[in-house]
């Protein structure tokens, strides 16, 4: 079983949806796209529920690192749905 995980997070966990209950979910994960402009600023780029990439608060969020066959699994299933 491959279990190497990506450099790069590509995924993260909402830990606090204060003040966005419609477009975060506590507990769910979410693509992360890499914006090092936002996280210079504190904030990182997501696909929130609208399915649109939206900057919030790092302090939302705990990235995650997931094996590589399941990172790559979800980014192919994500491509999926926006086709």
């Amino acid at each position: 079983m491959n279990n190497r995980h990506s450099p790069t997070p590509y995924f993260a966990v909402c830990v606090n949806n204060e003040g966005y209950p419609a477009s975060l979910e506590v507990g769910k994960l979410y693509r992360v796209i890499p914006d090092e402009e936002a996280a210079v600023h504190g904030y990182i780029r997501v696909i929130d529920e609208s399915g649109e990439d939206y900057g919030y608060s790092t302090e939302r969020f705990y990235l995650v690192a997931l094996p590589q066959a399941v990172e790559q699994t979800l980014l192919f299933a994500a491509e999926e749905l926006a086709v």
